[in-house]
């Protein structure tokens, strides 16, 4: 027998930016991103998610204007307008036509993606330049607060396939996100409060400090204030940022998903209610139910738990959703093992800004968690 060990690493940068009127001619930032590409001009495919247009019904007019007074940025086609939300990840024809656009184009390498929209779509575009030419450079603007603090601006982009969230999917690095803080202005309360929920799991796993500032905070987040909005979206960023950068397993190569809290019950949540619950209504949800658990486990006391669900009634959640009735948790926990590719591993919280990592559920108590969830009265808002 002969063996070659082969060994080598690779370092990956980029850059996550907060600005405004980001597709302003006045404002240098995407052409500053772009010179770290070397020399222009530097082609792009533009993918648009359509709420997002409807929203800004010129922004195709904008980029252009942009690109005409910034060389380096050469547009090579009508923005290509692709569904917002869950349907851009559900229909394998999206991917499809993305492939055929950025052939049509003559795509290279050295191209880019621009991506805007919901991390949805950011997901399905970033999936389709992974896969040309073994990768397309990725430009992301996200535009919602869930994809602006979390889903647009880590290594990962997937696709459902069958039913099955994220089942298809890879670790490739944009090249760089430029969040727009003016595009969170035209969301629906709906989405805005969405994107909260991660801000509450990541400071519940990672920043006791946080999650004191968010429950203190909670009734100006819950009106939008745009200072409580902003400062909860840069902070959720830097901790999801800095989890990726340190954890030492950024691509996801073993079991434990420390981001995941809430989220073995939050993707079954979203797939039985046919994805029309927003990813961020199934997380809070999942966030309650784990937190439940997690106190008749004695992982927490009764007044972390009364502060978890105090933020989220106030924060505008439904935590018992309908949809808990045709939850099985023991698929379900299941499923998301078979998601994990290993041992199940969930994480919960022995305090509060503390994760920890449970190898095993205890079934029995984590229905009783879901029959007692269902009753839980939220406050109305």
């Amino acid at each position: 027998m002969r063996e070659i060990e082969q060994e080598f690493a690779v370092s990956f940068r980029y850059p996550v930016i907060f600005t405004r009127a980001v597709f302003a001619p006045e404002n240098a930032t995407l052409a500053d991103v772009l010179a770290r590409a070397g020399e222009g001009p530097h082609r792009a495919v533009v993918v648009v998610d359509e709420n997002v247009l409807r929203a800004w019904p010129d922004l195709a007019a904008r980029i252009t204007a942009y690109a005409g007074a910034h060389p380096s940025l050469e547009i090579v086609a009508e923005p290509h307008v692709v569904p917002g939300g869950e349907a851009s990840k559900s229909d394998p024809s999206i991917v499809d036509e993305l492939h055929r656009l950025l052939a049509q184009h003559g795509v290279c390498r050295h191209s880019f993606v621009l991506a805007i929209g919901g991390g949805s779509v950011l997901d399905a575009a970033g999936y389709a330049a992974a896969l040309v030419h073994r990768g397309v450079r990725l430009l992301r603007v996200p535009t919602t607060v869930l994809a602006q603090n979390d889903a647009g601006i880590g290594v990962k982009n997937a696709v459902n396939f069958q039913q099955r969230k994220n089942f298809l999917g890879t670790f490739v690095p944009p090249f760089a996100v430029l969040n727009d803080l003016d595009f969170l202005e035209t969301l629906s309360a709906r989405d805005r409060r969405s994107g909260v929920a991660e801000a509450v799991k990541v400071a519940l796993i990672r920043d006791a400090k946080l999650f004191c500032w968010l429950h203190e905070n909670r009734e100006r987040l819950a009106r939008f204030e745009p200072e409580a909005t902003e400062e909860m979206v840069v902070r959720c960023a830097e901790l999801h940022l800095e989890h990726i950068r340190t954890s030492g397993d950024p691509f996801e190569l073993g079991s434990a998903r420390p981001l995941d809290f809430g989220h073995w019950a939050a993707h079954k949540l979203e797939e039985l209610s046919g994805y029309e619950l927003r990813h961020g209504e199934a997380v809070a949800a999942g966030i309650a139910l784990d937190s439940l658990y997690a106190n008749r486990k004695g992982l927490i006391a009764d007044e972390a738990r009364h502060a978890i669900f105090e933020t989220l009634d106030d924060l505008g959640f439904d935590v018992a959703l309908p949809v808990f009735e045709h939850l099985d948790v023991e698929q379900a926990l299941e499923d998301f093992r078979a998601h994990l590719g290993g041992n199940l591993c969930v994480t919960l919280i022995d305090r509060i800004g503390h994760g920890v990592d449970v190898r095993e559920i205890d079934v029995g108590t984590m229905r009783s968690c879901v029959a007692d969830l269902r009753n839980h009265a939220s406050r109305p808002h």
